[in-house]
Order: structure tokens, then C-alpha cells, then sequence
């Protein structure tokens, strides 16, 4: 398979006032492509700093592709980094200046003189052409590796990678075809998710599986190489067949679903309809739910009960079993559930109450402390959950629980 470094160019992407996306989306392109990529730099706009990744990812590599660093000003120094990198001198190609020049005029305006450089190339090097913006792209080879020089914006960054840089790319793929399906799983850690599939996830098997984790829900990236399409997808969906045996209940969905999507698709499958009440987590649950387009089928309504007073006032729990027990209890959860249930006639109601922290947490009742309720007319089910970190992944995790908590009750509990 052959192998691909890439190089992100910007102070702004160390500093964090940035979010590198250029690399997520053309990791994702590549490995679309049958491409493995073995490497990723990201380097400060520093001329010594270029050269030195470049050198680096060269060793890694059969190509590199690099974003950013081919603006106008002063610190654009990705064009000079490469020409010092291949030992030559900067060119200017007036094909390119004329072009460049064009796109002010067509706008009503005159080239800064800044904008020069954007037509100077390293001598030996080739332009690739930018629709959408002034910076040409730069192709070059030394030492049989290829560098893809890219701007950083990623609208041109995107154009460019799909009409100049894949189709140098594709031919090496050759007969060789990747498939690559991702399995969300939520509920167990990811050690005690590992634990599980036993030697499925050890490194240089094919398929190969991966692990991401964020905010409770573990996606398992499932990668099988085959001399054809056919032959990859057959590997991946055996290996997907072992994992859901193994994993059971806690493979909710593939790709990109989301727990309320697959929540959504059971109350349409089913008919039924749903109710929330909140308390530690805001909102966040209903917010949830109608990010769901066509919601209004089925989400009849939620409330937002984050004082006791709210909770006795518009859910009707009273106010002696606050007292006996505190808010954050699973008496109180239940209580919550069965009257957000009954005051919308839903079929199903969900019900949070628990302490998000930082503060107000006690020995009895740490921060983390989350009780959960769904109810049904079969009766209510309570769980008590302890979340680890901030606020706002307590109160996600809590959300997400609470729907994987209910979608486990209506895809496995009730008649298919």
C-alpha cells in the first residue's frame, strides 16, 4: 500500500485558534482512496520549521500533501520552505501573475502588489490550478516522493484536492480497493469494549480494527483490503458480523447515526411518541431529540425543571418527596418520568435529575451522580449512573445514556 504524510502550515493551528480540518478531511479522502496515511506534521509558518517537516515526511512517504502557507503576506512561507527544501530558487511564472491579475479585475479591482509571490514557483515545479482562489498549488517529486503543496482555506483546499491531486493519486491504488464501515457502540469502557473482542483488534490483520472514543460512544472503524470492492466489503462485513455477535446490545448504529437517530427511527418504526423532562441537563436532551429532522412526528414535549419549585410546579412532584429524598434521587427521577409521560400522553417519557458539578456535590451525592428514568406503560425504569469529568460531558454523557437507555428497551425489548 503506498504511504502519505501530510503537513499542516500555520501558527494560528499550534495556537489553537484554528482547528486543523484540512487534515481530517484528507485523511478521510485517502483512506477512501486505498491511501494509508503514516504520518501528520504541523509546523509554525517558519521557513526552517517547513523544510525540516517536509525533510521528515519525505522519509515517511511515497507522497505528501501539504495545506497552507501560500497566502500573500509576509508570513506565507510554504513556497520559499519548498524551494529551499529541494535546493532551488524561487521562479516567477507570468502565465500565473496574469492569471491572478484577471481574478482582481473581474472583481473591480487591482492586484496588491503582495499578491507577486502567489505567482512565483520553485524552479522545476509545476503549478495546479485554484478555482476558487489566488493561490495556485504546487506539484514537485524528488527522490520518487510526490509533494501536493495546498492552500490552507479549505473550500480551495477541498477543490483543489479533488480536481488536481486524486486523480495523480487513484492510479497508484491500482486492483487494490479499501472498504471502511464504522460501528457505533455505547455503554462499556473502551478497555472492557477491547477486553471483548479479544485478538480482533490486534494491529496487521486484515480487516483492521479501530477504536475512537468520544464522550462515552466508541466507534469501532472496521478497514478490509481486498484486490477489489467485492472482495474488501466481503472481509468487512464478516468482521462486522463477529463484532456485533460479540458486542450485542451495545452496537447501536454505523457510520454517522447519532443515538436520537436511531432513537427516532424505533418511534417511527413502532408509532409511539416521546416526552422529556430535564433538570441537571438543560435542555440538552430535548435539543437532542429535534436535531432530528421530522421530530414533531413523534417528540410530543419537554420540560425544563431545574429548580425544586419547577418540579413540583409544572411536573406535579411533591414537594414532601423532594424533602425525603433530595432532587437528585431516583424516587424523584421516577416521579419526573411518570407525570412528563402522563401530562403529554406519550407513549414514552425520559427523566434526568443529578448534580453536573463543579460545585454541589456531597459525600452521598458526588458531582457525576445522575439518575435517569424512562417510563412506559409497563412501569418505570430508574438507573443510577456516576460520570466522570466537567460539566458539560457529565451532563452529554448523561444524555446519552438516557437515550441509549431507551433505545435498548424499544429494539430489543418489544416485538420486532
Amino acid at each position: 500500500m503506498k504511504r502519505v504524510s501530510l503537513i499542516a502550515v500555520g501558527n494560528e493551528l499550534l495556537s489553537g485558534l484554528t482547528i486543523d480540518t484540512n487534515s481530517a478531511f484528507l485523511g478521510a479522502q485517502l483512506q477512501r482512496l486505498g491511501l494509508e496515511v503514516v504520518s501528520r506534521y504541523t509546523v509554525p509558518d517558519d521557513l526552517t520549521a517547513i523544510e525540516r517537516a517536509l525533510t521528515l515526511a519525505a522519509q515517511d512517504a511515497d507522497a505528501v500533501l501539504l495545506t497552507g502557507g501560500l497566502g500573500p503576506t509576509d508570513d506565507d512561507l510554504t513556497r520559499q520552505g519548498m524551494a529551499r527544501f529541494l535546493g532551488v530558487e524561487l521562479q516567477m511564472k507570468e502565465c500565473l501573475l496574469d492569471k491572478i491579475k484577471a481574478m482582481f479585475e473581474a472583481r473591480g479591482r487591482k492586484m496588491p502588489a503582495c499578491n507577486r509571490v502567489q505567482a512565483c514557483l520553485p524552479e522545476g515545479t509545476e503549478a495546479l490550478a485554484n478555482e476558487c482562489g489566488t493561490a495556485p498549488g504546487v506539484m514537485a517529486r524528488r527522490g520518487g516522493v510526490s509533494f501536493f503543496l495546498m492552500p490552507g482555506v479549505p473550500s480551495e483546499m477541498k477543490h483543489m484536492y479533488s480536481a488536481a491531486v486524486e486523480p495523480v493519486l487513484r492510479p497508484w491504488v491500482g486492483s487494490q480497493a479499501i472498504e471502511h464501515r464504522r460501528l457505533k457502540c455505547f455503554g462499556p469502557g473502551e478497555s472492557t469494549l477491547a477486553e471483548k473482542l479479544g485478538d480482533s483488534m490486534q494491529r496487521g490483520r486484515n480487516p483492521l480494527i479501530n477504536c475512537t472514543v468520544t464522550l462515552g460512544v466508541i466507534t469501532l472503524h472496521i478497514i478490509g483490503q481486498g484486490r477489489s470492492e467485492a472482495a474488501a466489503r466481503e472481509l468487512v462485513e464478516e468482521a462486522e458480523s463477529q463484532v456485533r455477535a460479540l458486542l450485542g446490545r451495545w452496537v447501536y448504529g454505523t457510520d454517522e447515526q447519532t443515538l436520537a437517530e436511531v432513537v427516532a427511527g424505533e418511534l417511527r418504526r413502532l408509532g409511539q411518541t416521546l416526552a422529556v423532562a430535564e433538570s441537571c441537563t438543560g435542555g440538552l436532551l430535548g435539543k437532542e431529540v429535534t436535531d432530528v429532522p421530522g421530530a414533531s412526528t413523534f417528540f410530543h414535549r419537554g420540560w425544563i425543571t431545574y429548580s425544586n419549585r419547577a418540579k413540583s410546579e409544572e411536573l406535579g412532584v411533591p414537594a414532601d418527596l423532594i424533602d425525603r429524598h433530595g432532587a437528585v434521587s431516583a424516587e424523584v427521577a421516577e416521579a419526573m418520568a411518570t407525570a412528563a409521560r402522563r401530562k403529554s400522553n406519550s407513549d414514552y417519557s425520559i427523566a434526568i435529575t443529578g448534580v453536573a458539578g463543579p460545585e454541589g456535590g456531597t459525600d452521598s451525592k458526588p458531582v457525576g451522580l445522575v439518575f435517569i428514568a424512562v417510563d412506559a406503560a409497563a412501569g418505570c425504569q430508574v438507573k443510577r449512573c456516576c460520570f466522570a469529568g466537567d460539566r458539560r460531558s457529565i451532563r452529554q454523557r448523561a444524555a446519552q445514556t438516557a437515550l441509549h437507555t431507551l433505545w435498548q428497551k424499544l429494539h430489543f425489548d418489544l416485538p420486532q
